[in-house]
């Protein structure tokens, strides 16, 4: 059940006064008196608080091995005043991972499932003074050793299998995908609440938004404790559009009630590429018998209605009846070490994912439950949310009774938490365990378990989300990794080393991540690096940082070179060791190339695909990592190349071959744009031998493709698919533009390849002018054709 904090309790946050110890596995509670502890600054996880201390660093990680000792965590505090009729309760949100808890001496707790939250109520046991609380993580590695039953088939993510046993995180469990900082310690809050007068629970709230337009809200809430018979009445309100809406809980008085809360023509949420995402603030009053009232925050809800669409063995979604291509990246925390960053930070990260033209973003089954502030940030943006419960490859015991226990508690708890949310767009069992068990060759009736297929999508269903379920990352078709069937982990243009056309050619439906690439930070992150800029591809401290699987003979800078190579016909080694920082210029450029081309083939009209992610939005530390941003949130050049191929209002130009040059114009808005439409024939970079401009209006959430040879008079191969001697133009760019000059979109064509000849200087000019409200405009212009300016 979902606490609601009432105005009259009392939070002491126990953030300070913490000490540190790690000891030997096994170190017993009588031996820890005699220990040295360190002062810590808060009670976090032990990367983290070493790291302050100057005593561990990811720079180099095998000084402490964090999973090899116990480490225990000691607080002495006072609680002047507090009795058992505050009715305190010790609120531990979050322990990584096997878990003991000590007050004054008496074992509180023993947890094994580092994504549950404890409340333990401390009724007896807190002294007004002198109180001691003792943490015990145990070290994994011993607990790893443990005989267990083999797993039927095995994951080159992580080194020791038998992590399938364990509820933490992969992170810093997978050497080649994510640092080495094992998550060890509290990583979410602790804090000691004194729950007076009453406990006000939430047991269900369901938002929806009908197809004839009605908001509905249905809500049921428990009161427990001293203040409940004293309750006179109690309301459910919504502030929507500045006029109040609410609706009554009788049952409330007698201490349970529900609500059931109507709104004729809601505002409706929509992702911010096709709307906007309406919010509205959602309380409880409750007045009380002597005459006092309280208004307690619920918090903000959104009206949507998001459907599945499986037509022809595909994925879509519509929200609220409109169908939306979803695009984006996974998610991953901005703090590798603490696992739980500032609230703004979450916010401009999310903000710098939807200017990119992203609308939906995945929290991957591999790392943790993101908090509130995360799905806040979501939900005021307009960004939808691909929700895996946290279950990634592994073989999990799900047929042993304790395990399937503590992960449908953990579930139970996480589907009250989404109540509520109106980016929550899928709920997802899991990250790519079906498509594991069929690449290890494990028989097809291995490949699900009906803990993803039953039991989950039930308890889901039961907590009311209005949101689909999905069984796994890659699901449908003959097998899990078929791209033009159900959803898909591609990377045919990637990993697999396919022409970058594949993405055209695999018809693919729905990728939930795809596009992994070691892309190439700038040089002010190049500079947070082990050795700095002087560091080059090569060295092995550059290499350490480079994404791969292990066992692999190839890492993804491997992947990298193969695209730049394909693409501007330059061999990557020759370049490496005569031009280092043009290999890095074009490395950068590589990347975001491929990227953008895949998302031009996947949103032209009449495409079969309905939403690519891209692994992943943002580094875990500096180095060229998957990331389309560095882990400090500095952008890398794929994150520019995406953000003009992302946008809702998109032009794009696609070499059909013999059938000449396609246009598409899509505008996901609700609202019609109009502008002058502009496509220009270059030759040598400066001439221009065809131009046409035109009005042009493409009408709310619309596509449209035209031939850009109808334009012309005569025959031009624009193409140049028929080889009629040698080619006769450079490029051909495409703008849209409103009246006042604006540039709403634009592509370009090479028909030569991606990479024109050097030739010398182009005229490159800049002119930085003020504008009204204190800012300026910077003006870049050229005498010929500039490619790739960054």
């Amino acid at each position: 059940m979902h606490h609601i904090p009432l105005p009259v309790h009392a939070v002491l946050p126990l953030q300070q006064g913490w000490a540190l110890a790690g000891v030997s596995a096994g170190t017993p509670l009588e031996q820890m008196a005699a220990q040295a502890w360190q002062a810590i600054e808060a009670p976090e996880p032990v990367a983290a608080a070493l790291a302050r201390l100057g005593q561990w660093s990811l720079d180099d990680p095998a000084t402490k091995p964090l999973d090899a000792q116990d480490w225990w965590y000691r607080l002495r505090f006072d609680a002047p005043g507090v009795t058992a009729a505050d009715a305190p309760v010790l609120c531990l949100d979050g322990l990584a991972t096997l878990a003991e808890v000590w007050l004054n001496g008496e074992a509180l707790l023993q947890s094994a499932n580092m994504f549950l939250a404890h409340e333990l109520p401390l009724a007896q046991g807190l002294k007004a003074q002198g109180n001691e609380l003792l943490l015990r993580f145990a070290a994994l590695d011993a607990a790893l050793t443990q005989r267990r039953p083999r797993p039927r088939w095995r994951t080159p993510m992580v080194a020791h299998q038998q992590l399938r046993w364990q509820r933490c995180t992969l992170l810093g469990r997978t050497p080649g995908w994510s640092p080495p900082a094992p998550v060890v310690g509290p990583w979410r809050g602790v804090r000691l609440e004194l729950r007076r007068q009453a406990v006000l629970n939430r047991r269900h709230l369901q938002v929806s938004l009908q197809p004839d337009g009605v908001g509905e809200i249905t809500a049921a809430f428990s009161m427990e404790g001293l203040g409940a018979n004293k309750l006179a009445g109690a309301w459910l309100v919504l502030d929507h559009a500045g006029e109040a809406f609410e609706a009554p809980i009788p049952g409330l008085l007698a201490g349970h009630g529900e609500a059931t809360l109507r709104v004729p023509g809601a505002q409706a949420w929509w992702p911010h590429t096709h709307g906007t995402p309406h919010l509205h603030a959602l309380s409880l009053r409750l007045a009380w018998a002597g005459g006092d009232t309280q208004c307690v925050a619920l918090g903000v809800v959104g009206f949507r209605r998001i459907e599945r669409d499986q037509r022809d063995g595909g994925f879509a979604l519509r929200v609220n009846g409109q169908s939306v291509f979803c695009r984006g990246a996974v998610w991953s925390p901005l703090d590798v070490l603490r696992l739980n960053a500032p609230v703004q930070a979450v916010q401009s990260a999310v903000q710098q994912a939807a200017r990119a033209g992203m609308n939906m973003l995945r929290v991957p089954g591999t790392q943790v439950y993101e908090d509130a502030a995360f799905f806040e940030a979501c939900n005021r943006e307009g960004v939808l949310v691909w929700q895996d419960f946290m279950f990634a490859n592994l073989d999990y015991p799900l047929d042993d009774a304790a395990f399937v226990a503590s992960v449908q508690q953990e579930a139970q708890q996480q589907l009250q938490r989404w109540q509520g949310q109106p980016s929550l767009a899928v709920l997802c069992g899991n990250s790519e365990v079906e498509q594991q068990a069929a690449m290890w060759g494990a028989p097809r009736a291995q490949w699900t378990h009906p803990w993803f297929e039953a039991t989950l999508p039930a308890l889901c269903q039961q907590a009311g989300l209005n949101v689909p379920y999905w069984p796994s990352s890659a699901h449908g078709g003959a097998f899990p990794h078929q791209a033009n069937a159900g959803t898909a982990s591609y990377y045919g243009v990637g990993a697999y080393l396919r022409d970058t056309s594949d993405a055209r050619a695999s018809e693919l439906r729905f990728a939930t991540e795809c596009l992994a690439f070691a892309n190439v930070p700038e040089d002010v992150t190049l500079a947070r690096m082990p050795g700095g800029l002087a560091l080059r591809v090569h060295h092995p401290a550059w290499k350490a940082r480079a994404p791969r699987d292990l066992g692999a003979g190839w890492d993804f800078e491997d992947v990298r070179d193969h695209y730049l190579r394909q693409l501007f016909s330059v061999d990557p080694a020759a370049l490496r060791y005569a031009d280092h920082d043009r290999y890095l210029l074009l490395s950068r450029l590589a990347s975001g190339l491929a990227m953008s081309q895949a998302f031009a083939h996947w949103r032209r009209p009449g495409s079969s695909c309905h939403g690519a992610l891209v692994l992943s939005l943002r580094d875990l530390w500096a180095g060229a990592g998957w990331g389309l941003v560095a882990d400090d949130g500095a952008p890398k050049a794929a994150y520019h190349a995406l953000q003009q191929a992302l946008q809702p209002v998109h032009l794009g130009l696609s070499d059909e071959g013999v059938n000449g040059l396609a246009l598409h114009l899509i505008n996901e808005s609700a609202q019609d744009v109009a502008g002058t439409l502009e496509w220009v024939v270059w030759r040598h970079g400066e001439v221009a031998v065809a131009r046409v401009e035109r009005p042009w209006v493409m009408p709310a959430r619309s596509a449209q493709i035209e031939s850009l040879a109808s334009h012309l008079d005569y025959f031009t191969d624009l193409t140049h698919a028929y080889r009629f001697g040698p080619l006769q133009h450079d490029a051909v760019s495409a703008t849209l533009r409103q009246s006042d000059g604006h540039v709403l979109a634009q592509a370009v064509y090479f028909p030569g390849g991606a990479l024109l000849p050097q030739v010398g200087e182009v005229g490159l000019a800049v002119q930085v002018r003020a504008t009204q409200a204190q800012s300026v405009e910077l003006v870049v212009s050229s005498r010929s054709l500039a490619q790739w300016v960054h």
